[in-house]
């Protein structure tokens, strides 16, 4: 029982809602969290169309002492943490600080925050440039916070592998539980829709250009033309399986199995390595293909990609073998948070028996032989789940969860 890593807690902060039963609503009732980027003028950008967390406001949750010094995506890091904290019953002040730790997943860092201050650099000088720049922008500035914020003073770190992250970073949660930690707040936030952002995320020629919210993202579809960035995600409290029976705490799910590989060089002849992670992390889990239930796509929303992982999935569970699912068509890619809110979404549909649906996509492209879930939710009595994700850059991520252990 030492060995099971179960998870406890989760916090939510997503365009579908800000708390885990809020998104959960939404997700089951298909509500879109993509529409036209308002943050900034997206006028002269091709990208319109994003996956904001609307109902934000960072002053009603942190003080201004700890919102000037930090980034937008560490402010929602810092609120999913204590909704994270708060569902799992876990009082830090009375555990061992040094039994606490927290690994999170990060992909661009605090790039709003940054564009702020090289504005100022640029239009009024050196001395204008806030003090907090130097460390604000840095990817474990969340993983940093979090640990001053609860006085959490064991194994802490950021995984950075892009929409990879979430699951990587969950990984290496079991690590620390394996080792000396007790519990782990782990998962990930990323936010990168400002004008410097978006750019940079447009250079890799893999965001949609449609301007319709309801078509903009359409993974597995035959008119699928990229994926809609978004902001969020989810942080997850981990925890080791006889700490968490010993306080009699609640427990949403297991984690099973975890493998990541890496894409050979393209043009290397090579395959891909997606079909190798999934496989690696279901003998990790110790189970077969036919004991999973579900999967959590990665849904990239790029012809090619989307042929590559569906090519993957039958390989593996064979043709419409699984049933598969990517709720994150209702909010956007969220990289560094996306598949920590994957595994999120995961878990809840474990706890209630209930697929939940992939919105929008009415025309899939018959060269995926998968069982793609409608728009509509799909009850089942579900015991495993295998959650997928690949970042830019080669990364490929796989993680078994179990459903929680009925006494």
């Amino acid at each position: 029982m030492s060995d099971r890593t179960v998870f406890t807690g989760i916090g939510v902060v997503a365009p579908t809602g800000l708390g885990t039963e809020a998104h959960w609503e939404a997700v089951l009732a298909g509500k879109s969290g993509l529409d036209r980027i308002s943050r900034f003028d997206t006028d002269g950008y091709p990208v319109k169309v994003g996956g904001e967390v609307s109902d934000f406001a960072v002053g009603d949750h942190l003080s201004s002492r700890i919102s000037v010094q930090t980034d937008h995506w560490t402010h929602m890091g810092l609120v999913a943490a204590d909704l994270a904290l708060a569902d799992a019953g876990v009082t830090p002040s009375e555990m061992d600080e040094y039994e606490l730790a927290v690994i999170t997943a990060s992909s661009s860092g605090g790039t709003e925050f940054g564009q702020r201050e090289i504005e100022r650099l640029w239009s009024k000088g050196s001395d204008h440039v806030g003090v907090y720049q130097s460390v604000a922008w840095f990817y474990a500035a969340t993983t940093g916070q979090i640990s001053i914020r609860h006085g959490m003073r064991g194994p802490c770190g950021v995984v950075v592998s892009e929409q990879a992250g979430g699951l990587d970073a969950i990984a290496q949660a079991r690590r620390a539980l394996s080792e000396t930690s007790q519990v782990v707040v782990t998962g990930g936030t990323d936010a990168s829709l400002c004008p410097y952002g978006l750019v940079a995320q447009m250079s890799s020629g893999l965001l949609s250009t449609v301007d319709d919210p309801l078509r903009a993202y359409l993974p597995f579809d035959r008119n699928a033309n990229g994926h809609v960035p978004g902001e969020g995600g989810a942080i997850l409290i981990a925890e080791r399986g006889e700490s968490a029976a010993a306080r009699g705490a609640q427990v949403y799910g297991e984690l099973l199995g975890h493998a990541a590989t890496f894409d050979p060089v393209p043009g290397s002849g090579r395959p891909p390595a997606l079909k190798r992670a999934i496989e690696k992390a279901l003998a990790d889990a110790r189970v077969a293909p036919q004991d999973i239930d579900v999967v959590f796509a990665d849904a990239a929303g790029r012809p090619d990609a989307d042929l590559a992982e569906s090519a993957a999935l039958a390989a593996v569970f064979g043709p419409h073998g699984v049933s598969v699912t990517a709720p994150k068509t209702l909010t956007g890619r969220l990289y560094g948070g996306g598949s920590s809110l994957d595994v999120a979404t995961a878990l809840l549909a474990l706890r209630d028996g209930v697929i939940p649906p992939t919105v929008g996509v009415e025309d899939v492209d018959p060269r995926h032989r998968i069982d793609l879930v409608g728009d509509q939710p799909r009850e089942l009595p579900l015991r495993r789940a295998l959650v997928v994700a690949r970042g830019y850059g080669g990364f490929n991520a796989a993680v078994v969860l179990g459903a929680a252990q009925r006494r």
